[in-house]
């Protein structure tokens, strides 16, 4: 599959609401908006995001159909990547490829990742990339309604 990146359109949001209110992609991810279902919260979400100077959010795409997005945010120093694959995609190196390219995209470092403990897939994609386990915490995760164990990443220069 050929994976892009490029500036996310008004017209992707719709498909990221559909993709992040999967039930199983939601189990996954763990940490994710308290509701969401919740359009209104999704809406003002983006538009806050899209809005604030530096953070680099990009569309997926994958032989040209919206499949997700990515993105670095954060104060310098403390930047950190985040991305969301259409589960219909995972498995494909479609996130992987993509994390890829937004770490070429974005040359600064360090640059933090996190997931949950067992989110097996997001934590090789990580690692392909050259993040590696620095550490883990104990956090609140929406999805699941209790605190679970999360690891802490880092890609140095």
């Amino acid at each position: 599959m050929d994976v892009v990146l490029r500036a996310v359109h008004d017209s992707d949001l719709p498909v990221f609401f559909r993709q992040s209110n999967d039930p199983e992609s939601l189990l996954m991810a763990a940490f994710t908006a308290a509701d969401p279902a919740d359009r209104d919260a999704f809406d003002a979400h983006w538009a806050r995001i899209r809005a604030t100077d530096g953070i680099v959010n990009r569309t997926v795409l994958a032989d040209g159909d919206v499949v997700g997005h990515a993105a670095v945010y954060g104060a310098p120093g403390e930047r950190e990547v985040t991305y969301w694959i259409d589960r219909y995609y995972w498995g494909r190196g479609i996130a992987t490829a993509a994390l890829a390219v937004l770490l070429a995209e974005v040359g600064e470092r360090p640059l933090r990742a996190r997931a949950a403990a067992d989110n097996a897939g997001s934590l090789r994609v990580l690692e392909k990339c050259g993040f590696r386990v620095t550490g883990r915490e104990r956090g609140f995760a929406n999805a699941r309604g209790e605190e679970i164990d999360e690891v802490v990443l880092v890609l140095e220069a």
